[in-house]
């Protein structure tokens, strides 16, 4: 059975809502903030875990990018801001952080995103915070040296794959195919995104994907309303099954 909290933020540039939903069946939520002005934006990215018959326990020697994806199927939901400055990046990112998102991804539209990263960082040193839309080797490697946790691309950027994977940082590659994954998946991807999900079919889509794939976590991304989210947090409570 699913609950939602409202949370308001206001600004001088912008007022909007902040909407939580979480289930007490499954680690998942959505996170969508819908505002009166461009402002700002968020968005929801909905995580499908792995199939894992037994409680995973963190240990000391877990490395850096497995604690992430831990937060990430902990949390159910990478909340993902893009905003048209700093400023306002950096008021939304706290406000998401009030209402209880614990995972979150700024984009690389937003202007000064190394240095909201940064302060953020500094601010909530326990949370996942990251960076999306990473398309260029040189942007991920500022986006780590800011302290971003997790980098993410809408495809598979093999300079960046190849950068960070025996690093501390988790890099989540855009994916649309099982041929795509798999490329992912060898190449040393712990994770992937699947964009864009809306128009491959939604939770169908994502449940045809988890029979040859089940170890493999996954994060739906793109077009998740309110109603795709239900969708998926019904097929994550199917899984766990």
């Amino acid at each position: 059975m699913a609950t939602a909290t409202l949370c308001q933020w206001h600004s001088s540039s912008s007022s909007s809502s902040l909407c939580h939903i979480s289930s007490s069946s499954s680690s998942s939520s959505l996170c969508h903030i819908s505002s009166s002005s461009s402002s700002s934006s968020f968005c929801g990215r909905v995580a499908c875990r792995a199939h894992q018959p037994q409680a995973v326990h963190l240990s000391v020697s877990t490395s850096s990018p497995d604690k992430t994806i831990f937060q990430i199927e902990n949390s159910g939901v990478i909340a993902c801001l893009r905003a048209n400055s700093a400023e306002v990046a950096y008021e939304a990112a706290n406000a998401a952080i009030a209402g209880g998102i614990s995972v979150l991804e700024i984009v690389m539209s937003t202007p000064g995103v190394f240095e909201v990263i940064k302060q953020l960082v500094k601010e909530h040193p326990i949370m996942a915070l990251g960076v999306g839309t990473i398309l260029r080797i040189e942007d991920a490697k500022a986006a780590v040296n800011a302290g971003a946790k997790f980098l993410m691309s809408p495809a598979i950027v093999k300079d960046v794959m190849y950068y960070i994977q025996s690093g501390e940082v988790l890099y989540i590659p855009g994916t649309m195919t099982p041929t795509e994954i798999l490329s992912a998946y060898d190449a040393g991807a712990k994770i992937v995104k699947i964009y864009p999900v809306s128009a491959l079919g939604g939770s169908q889509y994502i449940s045809a994907l988890k029979k040859p794939f089940p170890k493999l976590s996954m994060v739906a991304s793109q077009g998740i309303n309110l109603g795709r989210f239900l969708s998926l947090v019904l097929l994550i409570i199917l899984m766990k099954i």
